[in-house]
């Protein structure tokens, strides 16, 4: 294979790219530079004074806020003290310290230049069709992914490690077994209903691997049944499911402040429009909704459908690229939206009767702004994985941006092997790649991009009933 060629050269560029713009960050321009602003908390003696408790006199030298034992001052207020918090600008010096800040700041620059890396490619390859050289944007794609998901997984985690998360873990528990239950009844959905392409390519794999193995002298029934395919498959978009659960929920949370506290029709249009759009990607995958009528049904008055199968692939794919990056535009409102949890939970606590320390009220207001780098990564990481499966779908699945005809790229899939001059590991490695054709990728990376749309608006779905009906 011809490896070290143009894909080599564009992946060389971005690295040189990526160093030369190390003091440059779009996750931190994203939270730095939209006007975001955080609320800070009462100190103590501006608690004292509007409580009206005398202040202690200087005890010489010592920290007057901290007592003989080395424990920060603790005092009692009223709950319904009139608290206006002050406001402040984030800045990265504010950023630097939060929680997962690094993880954020990598996941969304890494995400940025993969996406450069992608288009180069796609451009490259409009012009000059791969034939034995390997498409290294799909291995930035694949990373991307697997990052995504580590982070889910360390946010997650959380919940299992602290023993104030107890709600949580249950939470957890049970989405697993609910979507896992979903997830095994999606799966035995005829494809006549659900294009996921799963069994077409099982079908492939099954055949293509069995003639490997008859060609390598191996004696064998085959892969892995289709049964057991199946059961990892569920397992694996239960996890996926696990991980999204409590990401829809916040994003869900943010939706509703952002629509209560906002004037502008325009934005309340778009974040409602935002909100809809995992259900419209999630039903493009029903062939009797989307695909029967809008590339199989022949109206009245027409000669044909309204549009190609191949140009209804690229509508579905164009349509889950424009719900991410609109997702992301809308950022700066739904983090906003957040931040201003600090001033809520104060008009919360002012209409609560009784008394409450110092600590315990400041901690109130902080704990929103220390979490704010987990709430961007609960933001983007579902989206992230969402786009960068649709992306590698596309590729390795040879669909087409144009809607033209890709049945080229499935025959370069399957090229025919001469054992003239080669050797055996070549030979053996020519055969493998046989194995994994078109459709083969279509399945895989077809459920797994509709899975994580299907979570995706489950979980925010779940969410805004929550905010709807149970919290108000």
């Amino acid at each position: 294979m011809a490896l070290l060629g143009a894909q080599l050269v564009i992946t060389l560029i971005m690295v040189s790219v990526i160093q030369k713009l190390g003091n440059y960050s779009f996750a931190r321009w994203l939270l730095c530079s939209r006007r975001l602003y955080r609320y800070l908390y009462p100190d103590n003696s501006e608690l004292k004074t509007l409580a009206g408790i005398p202040r202690d006199k200087p005890k010489g030298k010592k920290n007057a806020k901290i007592e003989s034992n080395g424990k920060p001052e603790t005092f009692y207020v009223p709950r319904r003290l009139e608290i206006q918090l002050e406001t402040a600008p984030v800045t990265p010096l504010d950023l630097v310290h939060l929680r997962f800040y690094a993880e954020y700041l990598w996941i969304v620059d890494f995400s940025l230049y993969t996406a450069v890396v992608y288009i180069m490619s796609e451009i490259y390859t409009s012009f000059f069709p791969l034939k034995d050289e390997f498409n290294l944007s799909m291995v930035w794609c694949l990373l991307v992914v697997l990052f995504s998901f580590k982070i889910l997984l360390s946010l997650t985690k959380m919940y299992f490690t602290t023993e104030e998360s107890i709600g949580e873990r249950s939470t957890c528990i049970i989405a697993f077994c609910l979507f896992l239950l979903i997830a095994m009844m999606v799966l035995i959905v005829d494809e006549s209903n659900l294009e996921v392409g799963v069994d077409p390519a099982y079908d492939s794999f099954y055949e293509n691997a069995s003639k490997f193995l008859e060609n390598q002298g191996l004696t064998s029934v085959g892969p892995a049944s289709k049964v057991f395919i199946k059961f990892c498959l569920a397992v694996w978009a239960a996890v996926i499911g696990t991980l999204f659960t409590f990401p829809g929920i916040r994003v869900a949370r943010m939706h509703w402040d952002s629509l209560r506290y906002c004037d502008n029709k325009v934005i309340t249009l778009l974040l409602n429009i935002n909100l809809a759009m995992p259900l419209v990607l999630t039903l493009l995958w029903v062939q009797p909704i989307a695909r029967h009528y809008l590339a199989v049904r022949v109206f009245s008055g027409m000669t044909g459908p309204l549009m190609s199968s191949k140009a209804f692939d690229t509508l579905r794919l164009s349509l889950l690229v424009a719900s991410v990056v609109m997702r992301l535009a809308l950022m700066p409102h739904q983090m906003q939206a957040y931040l201003d949890l600090s001033q809520r939970r104060m008009d919360a606590l002012r209409k609560e009767a009784g008394r409450i320390t110092n600590l315990d009220l400041q901690k109130k207001v902080g704990s929103v702004f220390f979490y704010m780098c987990v709430v961007a990564l609960q933001y983007v990481c579902p989206i992230l994985m969402c786009l960068y499966l649709a992306l590698m779908y596309k590729t390795l699945g040879g669909y087409s941006w144009t809607s033209l005809d890709s049945e080229e790229v499935e025959e370069r899939e399957s090229p025919t092997v001469t054992v003239e001059g080669m050797e055996q590991f070549q030979m053996a490695w020519e055969n493998l790649k046989m194995v994994f054709t078109a459709e083969v990728h279509r399945g895989v990376f077809g459920f797994a991009t509709w899975w994580c749309c299907f979570a995706w608006f489950v979980t925010t779905s779940l969410g805004t009933v929550y905010q709807t009906y149970f919290r108000g």
